[in-house]
C-alpha cells in the first residue's frame, strides 16, 4: 500500500492545519482493517509519535504534547485519516509522516507502523 501526506504548509504560531493522507494501490483498502497514526520528525530529532487511531476510529491516542490541540480521525470507506491541528506552536515545526500499522488498535511505538507515506513539512513561525 502506498500513502501520501499532505497539507503541510507554513502558519503563524496559533493557526490552524489539517493534514491529509490517503492510501493507493492495490491493497489500499487493507488499511481499514488497521490502526493508522501520525508521527513527525522535527530538525535535529528523532521521529516521534503525534497520533494514532484504530482501525473503526473508536480509539485514539495522542502525545502529551500535542493533546487537546490535535485531532486525528479517519474515512475508511476512503481509506483516509486526517490530523487537525490548532494552537499551533513553533515547537510543532516538522516534517509529519502517516503511518499504517500491523495492529487493529493505535500504538506509540515506532515499530508497530509498517507502511509509510513519504511526508509533508509543517512550518510554524513565531
Amino acid at each position: 500500500v502506498q500513502l501520501q501526506a499532505f497539507g503541510g504548509g507554513l502558519v503563524q504560531a496559533g493557526g490552524s492545519l489539517r493534514l491529509s493522507c490517503a492510501a493507493s494501490g492495490r491493497t489500499a483498502r487493507t488499511v481499514s482493517n488497521n490502526a493508522m497514526g501520525w508521527f513527525r520528525q522535527g530538525p535535529g530529532k528523532e521521529r516521534e509519535f503525534v497520533a494514532g487511531i484504530s482501525w473503526n476510529g473508536g480509539s485514539t491516542s495522542y502525545s502529551s504534547s500535542v493533546k487537546g490541540r490535535f485531532t486525528i480521525s479517519r474515512d475508511r470507506a476512503n481509506n483516509a485519516i486526517y490530523l487537525q491541528m490548532n494552537s499551533l506552536k513553533p515547537e510543532d515545526t516538522a516534517v509529519y509522516y502517516c503511518a499504517a500499522a500491523r495492529t487493529a488498535v493505535p500504538s506509540s511505538e515506532y515499530n508497530y507502523y509498517t507502511s509509510w507515506g513519504q511526508g509533508t513539512q509543517v512550518t510554524v513561525s513565531s
